[in-house]
């Protein structure tokens, strides 16, 4: 074969902190890893295991915009704490599994609520409601020799100055070893995946003309406007 008979799409990349492009193979989201997040979408929080659906790589876009989406009328913000990993395999230990992780970022799963609850109540998957075009804002990469692993520490977000969700990374039902060490017994992952570790309660609707701000302790805080 000597070459792509289409032009090759284009490299899903995340900025960095200073410079430079990180490259997305995969991503991973954990669903219901808060437990008062959990309670309000009607859930009982103790420690089940894991389920992660996933979003397309270029669903990631770091514009600072959110084009309000079609076919629905009922888009919730979600502030999230992105993990992107270095390298990968299979089985990994959780005492090993910080040593694949390259930084961290803030990160938005938005989502189509009504399209994701219709899914639900049809046993169908999420895709339709999570992983539509720019449906998950992330702001600049941080890597861990600047900024540690953070496993404390304040999750917030504001729309127009309100707050909205707060919690504290600590309050994750499963962590982000063992979060990679789980989806390693199932997936091989690579360099290039990335994790979208979960939310804390809070999450509801926004509107043309918001102004979503994420903050994470020890990260530069993500805003974005819905337009």
């Amino acid at each position: 074969m000597t070459g792509f008979v289409i032009p090759a799409p284009a490299q899903a990349q995340l900025p960095v902190q200073g410079g430079g492009a990180f490259p997305v193979r995969r991503v991973y989201c954990i669903g219901r890893n808060y437990a008062a997040h959990a309670v309000e979408m009607g859930h009982d929080p103790d420690r089940e295991p894991p389920f992660f659906f996933q979003k397309n790589p270029d669903s990631l876009d770091a514009s600072g915009q959110f084009p309000y989406p079609a076919k629905t009328s009922d888009v919730h913000h979600e502030a999230e704490l992105l993990v992107a990993l270095k390298s990968g395999g299979t089985d990994i230990a959780f005492e090993d599994a910080l040593d694949h992780v390259w930084g961290y970022a803030p990160c938005l799963d938005m989502t189509r609520r009504d399209l994701q609850g219709d899914a639900k109540k049809m046993g169908r998957p999420w895709e339709i409601g999570k992983s539509f075009e720019r449906s998950a804002p992330v702001g600049p990469l941080h890597q861990v020799s600047e900024v540690g692993h953070p496993k404390t520490g304040e999750i917030a977000l504001t729309v127009n100055g309100e707050l909205r969700q707060s919690g504290d990374l600590s309050q994750m039902i499963w962590k982000v070893p063992e979060m990679i060490a789980y989806l390693s017994e199932y997936f091989e992952l690579a360099a290039g995946d990335v994790i979208l570790s979960g939310t804390p309660a809070g999450v509801g609707p926004i509107v043309r003309g918001d102004v979503m701000v994420v903050s994470i302790a020890g990260l530069n805080p993500l805003q974005v406007e819905v337009v």
